[in-house]
């Protein structure tokens, strides 16, 4: 502040001056350049992105900001090319701006009632064949699904239901090139009685399904609560594993230094997995600025 005031003072004390290679003529006007430089000057350099890992973020974190503000946010950090957990009307505006979305959902998903339920597989059996096709349509890799809650149900009956109930929509999605992801969610905190809420589980179901269009959402927010072991975990299940997100711990909000994880390492071990796919950050932002936050989120994950 006191170098911009004596940029001020000086140029006011002054008749004329030089900025660059044009002459400013009054006092006012080379101030104001004098300040528009300074600006410059300090402005932060764009982000250099490092590739190995391709950037998403979850929609819904970010409902109170109107869609188009939200894109045009999400362009200027650069880098993520993802807006995910969004439907079918929301992915033509994502396409028109350049960007996909990382898991798509729609009316048939729901947490609490899920292919775990018998009762439910003829009501979201078509749904979910329609919202299939028009993924692959969109050219979107993946659907997210659910197991549901348990209800007194025993886990292995779960297990077995979904896999019954699963069979036909898993089958168009493998022809449809589209991969069905069910989501790890911890069921202490905020999903109570969720039956896919330990990652031995939802292998186990990966293998009984036997479809490489058929994988797991590692949450690590969801599976550090219910699990912890993260790092060691994402080694031994990587083959089963599609998708990921983000979330810090406790709380579920900015991945930085106020929550238990560190996450540049654990995108790291994910980055070494060999994985190809997308990161998607699905914290709920404190900040006054979301999207700064979102920023930081996107620069702290870019191992």
């Amino acid at each position: 502040m006191k170098r911009r005031k004596a940029l001020r003072n000086l140029a006011l004390g002054a008749s004329g001056i030089a900025v660059g290679s044009q002459a400013c003529s009054t006092p006012i006007e080379a101030a104001k350049d004098l300040v528009s430089n300074e600006k410059e000057m300090v402005k932060e350099p764009p982000i250099t992105f490092k590739g190995n890992i391709k950037h998403s973020v979850c929609r819904w974190c970010y409902r109170d900001i109107p869609t188009e503000q939200f894109i045009e946010g999400v362009k200027e950090i650069g880098g993520i090319t993802s807006v995910e957990i969004t439907g079918p009307d929301e992915w033509p505006i994502l396409i028109k701006n350049g960007l996909t979305a990382a898991v798509g959902t729609g009316a048939p998903a729901s947490i609490p009632e899920g292919w775990n339920d018998p009762k439910n597989h003829k009501k979201m059996t078509a749904p979910y064949l329609k919202l299939i096709e028009q993924a692959a349509d969109a050219g979107l890799p993946n659907v997210i699904v659910f197991s549901g809650n348990r209800n007194g149900m025993d886990d292995l009956v779960g297990m077995e239901n979904c896999a019954v109930g699963l069979d036909s929509i898993v089958k168009h999605a493998e022809k449809l090139g589209v991969t069905l992801v069910m989501e790890l969610l911890n069921s202490k905190v905020n999903h109570k009685d969720y039956m896919c809420d330990k990652t031995p589980w939802g292998a186990q179901l990966v293998d009984k399904i036997g479809s490489p269009n058929f994988k797991l959402l590692y949450d690590i927010y969801h599976m550090q609560i219910m699990e912890g072991d993260v790092i060691a975990t994402i080694q031994k299940y990587k083959d089963y594993i599609a998708h990921y997100h983000t979330g810090g711990v406790p709380g579920r909000n900015e991945i930085d230094e106020t929550q238990e994880l560190y996450y540049p390492a654990i995108i790291k071990a994910i980055v070494d997995t060999g994985y190809k796919g997308y990161l998607g950050q699905e914290f709920i932002p404190t900040w006054d600025d979301k999207m700064a936050a979102l920023k930081h989120g996107v620069m702290t994950c870019d191992v």
